[in-house]
């Protein structure tokens, strides 16, 4: 132990370092230092080195003379290549959403899908078009919707119309007939007697021309169709809808009127059908 001791005092205590010229046989430098000065100034010596040398190896360009490392323009051109890649599926992607569009264009069409295949193995932007044979389950699809059937898209189409040619809208609410259209009475429309509250719907597609609160057979909703059809709606307590508005057919305009509004003389709720700006018996083409 007192070795031990002994030793750590041994390398701090100081000790005298010198030059000298052999030949005039005189002392040139000399300096007083310990053992573990000499280390420290050492250690702080080869710190300062190498932080040197990172900044050395930072901010110039001396790695590029050593072989094996990836020089400047070699990271660049790696980056250019990344980047002319990216570009490269983001055309193919590109186009693969213009051929969806394009395909869903021509089945509206009625006309038969393309699909885009590359013309070699090497381009991947250069495609060429092939027709899609039509499966199994899209012949019976297309049988269904252009025959006779009960999908038939004519069928549909007769199903609107009656024997001489008029179409037949929905009915817009549930209940009993209680007054009909009459243009002696000046009663231009049907009253309907419906249960309080009970959802009136559109008899078919089209626009909510004036939704009219305040009056005395409370909400009137007027919706114009097309082939220049207009309903009326008379006696709504609540309205799901505003001016301006598109509808589809069967789609809820608002709810009947409760008791107070409407009785059995005066119905609960009204509807007229004008076509042309002349009024129509919505008998004639609603099947109630």
């Amino acid at each position: 132990m007192k070795k031990l001791l002994k030793g750590i005092k041994g390398l701090f205590r100081k000790k005298r370092f010198s030059m000298s010229d052999p030949i005039l046989q005189q002392e040139d430098w000399s300096v007083h230092i310990s053992a573990a000065g000499l280390l420290a100034s050492l250690a702080a010596f080869c710190l300062f080195l190498l932080l040197l040398a990172i900044l050395f190896v930072a901010y110039t360009p001396v790695l590029d003379i050593f072989p094996g490392y990836r020089t400047s323009a070699e990271r660049t051109h790696d980056e250019l290549v990344q980047s002319v890649m990216r570009i490269d599926s983001l055309e193919r992607r590109m186009n693969e959403m213009l051929t969806y569009n394009e395909n869903i264009a021509m089945i509206m069409e009625g006309r038969t899908p393309v699909v885009r295949t590359p013309l070699s193995e090497n381009d991947t932007v250069k495609l060429d078009k092939t027709l899609i044979p039509p499966s199994e389950f899209d012949s019976l699809l297309r049988a269904q919707m252009e025959g006779d059937g009960d999908y038939s898209l004519a069928r549909t189409l007769q199903n609107r119309a009656q024997g001489d040619g008029r179409l037949i809208f929905a009915s817009p609410v549930e209940g009993i007939i209680t007054r009909h259209f009459s243009r002696d009475d000046n009663y231009l429309g049907v009253g309907i007697q419906s249960s309080p509250n009970a959802p009136v719907t559109s008899i078919d597609d089209g626009t909510i021309l004036d939704v009219v609160t305040g009056v005395e057979s409370g909400t009137v909703v007027a919706v114009q169709h097309f082939n220049g059809f207009v309903s009326i709606y008379r006696n709504l307590a609540q309205v799901l809808v505003t001016k301006g508005q598109s509808v589809k057919s069967r789609q809820v305009l608002g709810y009947n009127a409760m008791p107070e509004v409407g009785d059995k003389t005066n119905p609960l709720f009204e509807l007229e059908i004008w076509n042309e700006g002349k009024p129509v018996d919505p008998e004639i083409y609603i099947v109630f």
